[in-house]
């Protein structure tokens, strides 16, 4: 699940595991590019055991 919303004037992202999530993890558009160049690394990254 995931919102839309605004940190100091920018746009953000929140993830969240819940609706009631205490701790979403919260990101801007600079961080999300930044995910999305190293997708691969991170999903191998989540998948190791």
């Amino acid at each position: 699940m995931h919102e839309f919303g605004e940190f100091k004037g920018r746009k953000i992202i929140k993830l969240k595991r819940s609706p009631d999530d205490k701790y979403p993890f919260v990101f801007g558009r600079a961080k999300a590019r930044l995910i999305v160049e190293n997708y691969e690394a991170i999903k191998a990254f989540a998948e190791e055991e």
